[in-house]
């Protein structure tokens, strides 16, 4: 399946802290794999080569990678008085943000605090491995939720997860029981959403709006880690205008994560 869209750049999206199950395999090749589903993107004259037929492509991929938002849109409405953000914009044009599993973004999101991204893709892996299902060629999906509500806690512990343990736990459990329902709270509004998302154990703002962002693709949302700390206070008085793009804020901040960490 052949894909072209100037505004897609495969190793930008993998290296923007959104998902961390897209590897570099060769050069420019990249192996991206989301709940059960395995893809290989590589660069070809004038676009992309993605190892699918259409129909799966038509199913899953394009909307998981959602390639009909047109982001230009985005950056055409930033303040043009803003050099910085302008600047971000042009070195992050390229990232969109993908239509990820809420279940796979709120686990990997609680492994993700304190950790840096190695890590972190080091200890999702690691519970791939042990807790999700074998798809051959030593590829494996992300768990269930009844997998990892029953897990063995040392055997979490093993996958380098420490403190995070009892809260990956307690949200599988929540998630299995149905107490959670992740299907039904998508039609929550933002707030409700986020208000929702932090009842569970170990889930603060960050972390929720990391799902909301990456897992119901609510892109107002604006994660704020430490990258996101330090370029608000910098470059924005510790006040980024985030009224000025409210409902698609967290386009933004991925352009501004991305220029950040580069």
């Amino acid at each position: 399946m052949f894909v072209s869209d100037k505004d897609f750049d495969i190793r930008k999206i993998a290296e923007s802290g959104q998902c961390f199950r897209m590897n570099e395999v060769e050069r420019g090749q990249w192996l991206c794999l989301a709940m059960d589903k395995v893809l290989l993107v590589a660069p070809v004259c004038g676009g992309y080569s993605f190892s699918c037929e259409e129909d799966e492509y038509k199913a899953f991929w394009e909307d998981y990678f959602d390639l009909k938002t047109d982001y230009s849109a985005f950056r055409n409405a930033i303040d043009p008085d803003d050099d910085y953000l302008l600047k971000a914009a042009k070195a992050g044009e390229g990232i969109r943000i993908l239509r990820q599993d809420p279940w796979e973004m709120l686990i990997t999101f609680i492994i993700s605090q304190r950790k840096n991204i190695p890590a972190i893709k080091a200890s999702v892996e690691a519970i791939c491995r042990s807790f999700g299902e074998d798809l051959g060629f030593g590829i494996y999906a992300f768990p269930t939720p009844e997998s990892l509500a029953w897990a063995d806690e040392e055997q979490l512990k093993e996958c380098s997860l420490g403190y995070r343990v009892p809260y990956i736990m307690e949200a599988a459990r929540m998630v299995s029981s149905g107490e959670l329902d992740l299907d039904s709270i998508s039609f929550q509004n933002d707030e409700e959403l986020l208000n929702t998302l932090q009842t569970v154990y170990g889930v603060g703002p960050k972390v929720a709006n990391c799902v909301s962002l990456f897992g119901y693709h609510r892109i107002g949302a604006f994660p704020v880690d430490v990258w996101i700390k330090r370029v608000v206070d910098e470059h924005y008085s510790g006040a980024f205008p985030l009224e000025r793009y409210k409902g698609f804020a967290g386009v933004l901040q991925q352009y501004m994560f991305y220029g950040a960490r580069k």
